[in-house]
């Protein structure tokens, strides 16, 4: 009861945008602060710093993207995030834009024709990259969806994968289970090799390049996450049922991984 008086009292009030913004305010100096006291390594750097400000999509999951956004920042990276329409997807945005990323509202589930319009014409002007959670706003997780592809098969831009992980995190009970990583540790992120759609490109083909990608993805994940000694990382969790199985006491709990 206390709970469903709680959300009923909050929810209004986090879908003010003023709200939104304040609470994007204090999640990008906290990430600024973690952001400065880490280690870090990045891993193919000079890939990153090639595409920049040309027409490339930029992948990662929707769980691994809270170190990603000082990386764009401080490499003066010129893109425009999708972000879901839901209030959550908006506040996000607005952390996004605190780190120099335009938004373009929508998801494979909600606007995603105007999506695909959208990041076309940016990727086709020519001097600004997308970024994209392929399997987000709500899952399944770990698993690429088509859009990417798409996007890289109609404007012949890059996908490159990027990936990161670290030694002392917080990894939150949430579907994409979203990692915290804690002030005065090591990171360490991966920008995978740029991969190429061709425009006719076939059926069968595509169903292996998106199959490749998502091999990739989860490979430098797997290879991340055992350097550091996490957990392991579930795929096909989606929202709605990891809330209901959590709320059932079913909710599936995370394999530690020994050395």
């Amino acid at each position: 009861m206390f709970r469903k008086i709680w959300k009923k009292f909050w929810e209004p009030i986090l879908g003010l945008s003023i709200f939104q913004w304040i609470i994007a305010g204090i999640m990008a100096v906290i990430i600024w602060f973690v952001y400065f006291t880490c280690r870090k390594k990045i891993v193919n750097y000079e890939t990153f710093k090639k595409f920049r400000h040309r027409p490339a999509i930029f992948v990662f999951w929707h769980g691994r993207s809270f170190m990603l956004s000082p990386i764009v920042c401080l490499g003066g990276m010129k893109s425009y995030a999708v972000a879901s329409k839901h209030k959550d997807g908006r506040m996000m945005a607005k952390l996004q834009h605190l780190f120099g990323l335009r938004a373009i509202y929508g998801s494979s589930h909600n606007g995603g024709l105007s999506v695909l319009r959208d990041g076309v014409r940016v990727l086709r002007r020519g001097d600004h990259s997308l970024c994209i959670s392929p399997d987000g706003p709500g899952g399944p997780s770990l698993r690429v969806q088509e859009g990417a592809l798409y996007f890289a098969k109609m404007t012949g831009a890059p996908i490159i994968p990027v990936c990161f992980s670290a030694r002392h995190v917080w990894i939150q009970r949430r579907w994409d289970r979203y990692l915290l990583v804690y002030p005065f540790t090591r990171v360490k992120c991966i920008v995978g090799e740029p991969m190429y759609i061709d425009s006719k490109i076939s059926d069968s083909d595509f169903e292996s390049r998106r199959k490749e990608l998502e091999d990739i993805m989860v490979g430098q994940l797997r290879e991340l996450d055992a350097e550091f000694n996490l957990p392991v990382v579930e795929q096909d969790l989606n929202s709605a049922d990891f809330k209901k199985a959590k709320r059932e006491g079913r909710e599936p709990k995370l394999t530690k991984r020994y050395r």
